[in-house]
């Protein structure tokens, strides 16, 4: 991860990659920027270091062209570079119409002790503004939508990548779009040619999906929510006290009294070679559902109890009443409000 104090920005160029063009625009100069402008560019390296989205990449080095290139590289050869890189992805999105329209900003900065090329893709997004147009002595107001609109510093981007120009190590944040009739990630596939490995959330989402799924088809309906319940408190605990964990140690946590249930857990790990696996998320946003436990009765009452209370049996209590439903017990409540 690197901070956006670390950051500090060398060289940066735009290319605008319109599709429905027919041709990149090419810039031949270096952008000049202020330092409100640096802030952004900061922003979104430093946000892109730090999500749970970016993904851990290596180049296939004979087929890159991007890795050859890189390995060339030298300092005044940043504007024909980055114009290398933009016509290779142009090339690719002109190719597949779902692939959106963006500016190609390449910015070559420092972090820390390290020196990085950055591949920002900030895609075109619709928004209206005014206009003020005149006829004869008079002012005419207008609203006219632009086509052309960047994500702003807090909005993520859906396609970039950083690479390490020391170690070659790439960092990707991508979306699949439809290439040749099928979904495809081509930002790493097609364009930077490398292969990729999981996304700390998606390696979270396939264990609690995976938790979720044996439970619900080794128990019955009750006893599977229970244990769904109990399963997301042993996750929050870990990321809480650890900052996250390995797969197989939280399988022993979880399935603790169920070795039939952590076998069939196993062999869901085995298909995605993550049994051994570190799930380590960094993002809030990430973690942020495991803060609560989300309840959903048949009656339609929907019940947040944040993860903290939900473990202290003071405060709530589910009991099993003897026809089979369940009754839930909050208790030691010292001041109650109705919200609208």
């Amino acid at each position: 991860m690197i901070t956006k104090e670390e950051i500090r920005i060398k060289n940066v160029i735009v290319h605008i990659m319109d599709s429905t063009v027919g041709l990149p625009v090419l810039s031949d100069s270096e952008l000049e920027y202020g330092s409100d402008f640096a802030d952004f560019l900061r922003e979104h390296i430093a946000k892109l270091t730090a999500g749970d989205d970016t993904k851990a990449c290596e180049f296939y080095q004979k087929e890159s062209e991007v890795y050859q290139w890189l390995t060339e590289y030298k300092e005044e050869d940043f504007v024909s570079f980055s114009q290398n890189v933009a016509n290779l992805l142009y090339g690719i999105m002109n190719s597949n119409i779902d692939i959106p329209s963006a500016d190609l900003f390449v910015v070559r900065f420092r972090g820390g002790d390290q020196e990085y090329i950055a591949f920002l893709k900030m895609n075109f997004k619709a928004s209206y503004t005014h206009r003020t147009m005149a006829d004869g002595d008079n002012n005419i107001n207008d609203i006219i939508r632009y086509k052309a609109v960047l994500p702003t510093e807090t909005q993520k981007l859906s396609e970039a990548a950083i690479i390490n120009m020391d170690t070659m190590q790439v960092q990707v944040v991508e979306k699949k779009y439809e290439v040749n009739g099928e979904k495809t990630n081509y930002f790493s596939y097609l364009f930077l040619k490398c292969s990729s490995h999981l996304s700390h959330k998606t390696k979270l989402n396939i264990v609690t999906k995976a938790i979720e799924k044996v439970q619900r088809e080794g128990l019955d309906e009750y006893t599977a929510c229970e244990a769904q319940m109990n399963a997301k408190c042993i996750i929050q605990e870990e990321i809480a006290e650890k900052g996250g964990f390995v797969v197989e140690d939280l399988a022993d946590k979880v399935f603790e009294e169920k070795p039939d249930l952590r076998v069939a857990f196993q062999e869901q790990m085995e298909k995605y070679d993550m049994v051994k696996e570190e799930v380590i998320p960094q993002s809030e946003s990430t973690v942020r559902k495991y803060q609560k436990q989300h309840l959903f009765t048949d009656t339609g009452i929907e019940i947040k109890i944040p993860m903290d209370q939900y473990k202290d049996s003071k405060n709530v209590e589910f009991i099993t009443n003897p026809d089979g439903t369940v009754s839930l017990l909050i208790k030691n409540i010292e001041h109650l409000e109705a919200r609208y």
